[in-house]
């Protein structure tokens, strides 16, 4: 039995491991999995409410759904952002006109999201965001400006952007946060944004004049900062535990790596092994002691030092025990289809970001240092 199951939550557990066994095989592509998922009524039962099309259970049983999902490798998700981030947003901010309309098609699968934060000149510091949203006469907003690093974008049927709609205001006034549909030609335009893997899971979004509708404001005129914020609240929970479930299943490839290269022979990389096997013990531990609980403010930026680290060093640590022949990569790296690199080149690629994305490091230690530690505030450019 896991930790903090009872016997009916292990039921639980019995009855997803059935139906992922059952569905993961047949998953088609992205968007079809997410109304497969939304049939079985696994999307949005974590959200506490009824009467949306998703069943609502505790958090242990969310607990259950996020590890075995990931131990089950099902497909990455695309409907994760409207899911766990704009929908416990409207549970919380957004009137029952917009729960209505928004929360159904996201728990059956049928319209996918992506978040609007960041800009070219905002990232980490989103508080220099500078896209205006202008109101019109029908009282909705016309909105200009760029956003970058949008995940998904390219699949995605909404947008929440958050953006100026005081003009003049600085810093955190003057925020909206707007529900903007990406079917709108000519006045959205999404770029990819190529990464050292191939991939393309970010893009660059440009809105030039794009339209929102006046009942598509979250929280009232100016209030956005407060509704981004609470938003962020809900990125970091349940999904750090199956994270970690995925990082265990990557550590287990690189011992199977080192044990196949003899790299495992040398006493220092088992000693590497061994750290990196208790460190993700001791963020399972951290993770389950502050579930569920908003007492401990530097929590998710401590979590969040810690695992985007560890990833950093299981990357080096993947390709130090495949030697010389984990530098060798595909024939042609200008090839436009995604490069032919194996699952531990994967890793060492993609982990270089682990310490930027979702609040830098830097960010972070700042976050822990002012709100947590009570130390002077960072002087501000």
């Amino acid at each position: 039995m896991e930790f903090g199951c009872t016997s009916e939550d292990e039921a639980f557990r019995a009855e997803v491991r059935g139906w992922l066994a059952e569905h993961v095989g047949g998953a088609g592509d992205r968007r079809t999995w997410e109304r497969v998922l939304g049939r079985g009524g696994w999307i949005g039962i974590g959200w506490g409410v009824e009467g949306y099309g998703n069943r609502a259970v505790g958090l242990g049983r969310q607990v259950v759904w996020a590890e075995e999902y990931a131990r089950a490798r099902a497909p990455a998700r695309s409907g994760h952002i409207g899911e766990k981030l704009l929908a416990p947003t409207l549970i919380a901010h957004g009137s029952e006109e917009q729960r209505n309309r928004f929360l159904p098609p996201i728990a059956s699968g049928d319209e996918l999201w992506c978040q609007g934060y960041s800009e070219p000149g905002a990232g980490s510091d989103l508080a220099g965001i500078r896209t205006q949203a202008v109101r019109e006469a029908d009282g909705g907003y016309r909105i200009s400006g760029q956003k970058i690093w949008t995940s998904l974008a390219h699949e995605a049927d909404w947008c929440f952007v958050l953006a100026r709609t005081e003009a003049g205001s600085r810093r955190h006034r003057g925020l909206s946060f707007l529900l903007v549909p990406m079917d709108q030609p000519g006045r959205i335009e999404v770029r990819p944004i190529r990464q050292m893997t191939g991939t393309s899971e970010f893009n660059e979004v440009f809105f030039d004049g794009a339209h929102a509708r006046a009942e598509h404001l979250v929280g009232g005129e100016g209030n956005g900062w407060q509704v981004a914020m609470s938003l962020l609240g809900f990125e970091r929970g349940v999904s750090t535990l199956a994270q970690q479930v995925g990082f265990a299943q990557e550590l287990a490839q690189v011992v199977e790596a080192a044990v196949a290269s003899g790299a495992a022979d040398d006493p220092v990389v088992r000693d590497l092994l061994v750290r990196q096997w208790a460190e993700l013990r001791t963020m399972r531990w951290n993770a389950l002691r502050t579930l569920g609980s908003s007492a401990d403010l530097g929590a998710p930026s401590v979590a969040k030092l810690m695992w985007g680290r560890w990833h950093q060093r299981l990357g080096e640590l993947a390709m130090r025990v495949r030697g010389a022949g984990a530098a060798v990569g595909p024939a042609d790296w200008s090839a436009e289809a995604p490069y032919e690199l194996d699952a531990l080149q994967h890793l060492f690629l993609f982990s270089r970001a682990d310490t930027i994305y979702g609040g830098s490091d830097e960010i972070q230690r700042t976050i822990i240092a002012e709100r947590v530690l009570g130390l002077p505030r960072e002087a501000k450019g």
